[in-house]
């Protein structure tokens, strides 16, 4: 949807009230009415926050139009929630954070508002930096190691310390998986822990040169292991094979049998 200015004082401003303040309206009245809504604070909402995020992630990987609705709504009244706590903080309110949301977008979005042209997100956020910080400062501390590796290689990859292409990832790989056996065939535990996280951390920058988000592509491929080893048990129970006893051989050909069923 474009956004029309009516004038030039209103030219970065999208107006008018909607689904968030008639959320945080909801939330209001709850804490006014309910014992349990009034007595939660912003740290008491965090697993809530949390655990609805991931429920959002998965309706829109695993659910339908209806479950994703659901749980949209859920993670709107949790913002909501978190809003109206700190309004009345008296620190902020929600004009507020939407405005400081809007300056931010429109900072980094110059070539739709005519503040420049097109440039790399991880590029304007680094502008953004106060001069004393260091270019990995203010990373959210939450985030799941997959994650943030990416988020490292984004940063340091803005300011030029990365590879030209997915090459020279593809060999730092080859590199790091050969350090990998050559500890453990030393078998020195604490250089196969570190050989394995220079591993990990490499694969995450072939991914994001390759292309797919990390977390994206290792939640597919243990979607799929997890809907073909499904199909495995099911057929070894139907062929009345014991799992634990069937052998690796016969898991393997049952395993090969379900990979085919699929082409």
């Amino acid at each position: 949807m474009s956004h029309t200015p009516d004038n030039e004082a209103d030219r970065h401003h999208f107006p008018g009230p909607g689904t968030l303040d008639r959320a945080v309206r909801l939330v209001r009245f709850l804490r006014e009415n309910c014992p349990w809504d009034a007595e939660q604070t912003a740290e008491s909402l965090i697993p809530h926050l949390l655990e609805e995020t991931h429920e959002v992630v998965d309706a829109i990987r695993d659910g339908g139009p209806e479950d994703v609705e659901g749980e949209l709504g859920d993670l709107l009244l949790n913002l909501a929630f978190q809003i109206v706590v700190a309004e009345e903080s008296g620190t902020m309110d929600s004009d507020s954070i939407y405005a400081r949301l809007e300056e931010k977008m429109i900072r980094r979005h110059p070539h739709l508002f005519g503040e420049g042209e097109r440039q790399d997100w991880e590029v304007l956020k680094a502008a953004e930096r106060k001069p004393d910080e260091n270019v990995l400062s203010g990373m959210a501390k939450g985030l799941d190691p997959l994650t943030k590796s990416f988020r490292i290689q984004e940063r340091v990859a803005a300011v030029g310390f990365d590879w030209e292409s997915y090459e020279g990832a593809w060999d730092k790989v080859s590199e790091e998986l050969k350090e990998v056996r050559e500890a453990v065939e030393a078998g020195d535990d604490q250089a196969v822990q570190e050989e394995i996280g220079d591993l990990l951390f490499a694969a995450v920058n072939l991914a994001r040169l390759a292309g797919p988000h990390p977390t994206t592509a290792l939640s597919r491929a243990n979607t799929k292991f997890q809907a073909r080893f499904d199909r495995l048990e099911q057929i070894a129970l139907e062929r009345s094979i014991p799992l634990e006893s069937a052998g690796l051989e016969a898991l393997d050909a049952l395993w090969d049998e379900v990979k085919r069923e699929e082409l």
